[in-house]
């Protein structure tokens, strides 16, 4: 497929041809006298049939336009031939993000982000150098001053680089990653492998627990509290649960869809307070999952299906039908925020820790992992199952919640079914290692 970048630079609109194809046959030339000079030319030939030539010209002697030749051929033959010499770094970068990104990511925010990184951070700094020049030194000093900036700029400049380049190696722009093998300077405490760290100081204790899940119950947001610290979910992942996700059989949930925005929607083509409550895709692939639902959940459910149900009955002409969980007395869904307010308003009432929502989540796989449960099952459970989690504790390794381990255990029987399935949470040390940036 033939792709055409236009760039606007200084009032004149410029295009650069990327032929993404994979070449896959090549000529050469022999050398020849071209413009006063010598130089040849290589035809790369393309699955349809296609022949695109490129000049190599500019040698004052045939020497030296043979040793190039001979370099090039070499090239051809290891496939590290450049094909597309002089792409600048901005109009590589802002191709990437938007036919490479843009098509890979499911989140909004997940593009925003990357694109905001390009835009804000690595193009001021290199975008006026064609990506052949770029070396490790030029990726170095990037870290170096993005880091003085901040430090968790840095790391994304760190992981955009990485991405883009190994990009830019795969489709012939350059010959190899220049961000390969850089580290972040020193002063950057460099974070464990694929490891997520959780602060056992942010999370609730087994009474705190109860407290907050009996003092939910007359709140709107009960289920949305339920399905956050009872079974991990995420807030997009809650909002967008349904009754049909439900098997009333085996008592399991499909975790199949979230809410928010579509990359490349607009506000204007949608009804009024609908825009960020679009059905979208989960965050990866292992995001989809299938989880045991907690007695005491599956109880909740039912209860507020009799509730939807009577509020159905009673609103026939204005109900909106779309069997959300987590929904208004009209069948509305919540929006990502709405939960905000009750829950800070929870926390305060009842002394509660003043504790972020998704500590919530941290919460429940903290109860998991300290009862023992298999530490690779409760990545699954939490929906990312290609992550160690580990647990950051302040002093004693072994006092992961103030309350006597002892107590979990009546807990998590009674609030969590049977889950011996095939052995999955049979307790034994798992190290999970998954390539960096695997999503892409």
């Amino acid at each position: 497929m033939r792709l055409f970048q236009s760039v606007h630079r200084r009032g004149v609109t410029m295009k650069f041809d990327l032929n993404f194809q994979k070449y896959v046959e090549w000529e050469v030339s022999n050398v020849m006298p071209l413009k006063g000079k010598f130089g040849y030319r290589v035809f790369l030939i393309y699955m349809d049939g296609s022949k695109k030539p490129q000049q190599k010209a500019g040698f004052d002697t045939e020497k030296e336009a043979n040793a190039a030749r001979d370099k090039t051929i070499g090239e051809l033959y290891s496939g590290t031939y450049v094909v597309y010499a002089n792409v600048r770094v901005k109009d590589f970068m802002e191709f990437w993000v938007e036919e490479e990104i843009q098509n890979r990511v499911e989140s909004s925010e997940t593009y925003a982000t990357y694109a905001g990184i390009v835009k804000n951070h690595i193009v001021p700094v290199l975008g006026g150098r064609k990506m052949v020049e770029i070396n490790r030194g030029d990726v170095q000093k990037l870290y170096n001053q993005k880091a003085d900036y901040s430090v968790s700029v840095a790391r994304l400049v760190k992981t955009v680089m990485n991405v883009s380049m190994q990009y830019a190696v795969d489709k012939k722009v350059i010959a190899e990653n220049p961000a390969l093998g850089v580290d972040l300077p020193k002063k950057v405490v460099k974070k464990k492998y694929h490891t997520r760290n959780i602060d056992t100081q942010k999370t609730l204790t087994m009474d705190q627990i109860l407290i907050l899940l009996e003092a939910s119950r007359n709140t709107p947001i009960h289920m949305q509290v339920l399905f956050n610290v009872l079974m991990g979910l995420r807030r997009r992942e809650i909002n967008g649960v349904k009754y049909s996700d439900v098997d009333y059989i085996n008592r399991t949930l499909k975790v199949q869809r979230q809410l928010g925005k579509k990359i490349r929607s607009k506000k204007e083509d949608f009804a009024p307070k609908t825009f960020t409550k679009q059905e979208v895709r989960l965050k990866t692939s292992s995001s989809y999952r299938d989880l045991p639902i907690p007695d005491y959940v599956f109880e909740a459910i039912l209860e507020q299906r009799k509730i939807y149900e009577r509020q159905k009955s009673r609103r026939n002409n204005t109900f909106q039908d779309l069997g959300y969980i987590c929904c208004s007395s009209y069948g509305r869904p919540r929006s990502k925020d709405f939960h905000w307010t009750h829950y800070k308003r929870l926390l305060e009432e009842n002394g509660l820790p003043d504790i972020r929502w998704h500590d919530l989540r941290s919460t429940f796989c903290t109860i998991l992992l300290k009862n023992d449960f298999n530490p690779k099952a409760v990545s699954k459970l939490m929906g990312h199952a290609k992550e160690l989690i580990t647990i950051d504790v302040y002093g004693d390794n072994k006092g992961i919640i103030a309350d006597c381990v002892d107590e979990l255990q009546p807990f998590i029987d009674e609030v969590m079914p049977d889950m011996e399935t095939e052995g999955m949470l049979v307790t034994e040390d798992i190290d999970v290692v998954v390539a960096a940036d695997s999503f892409l």
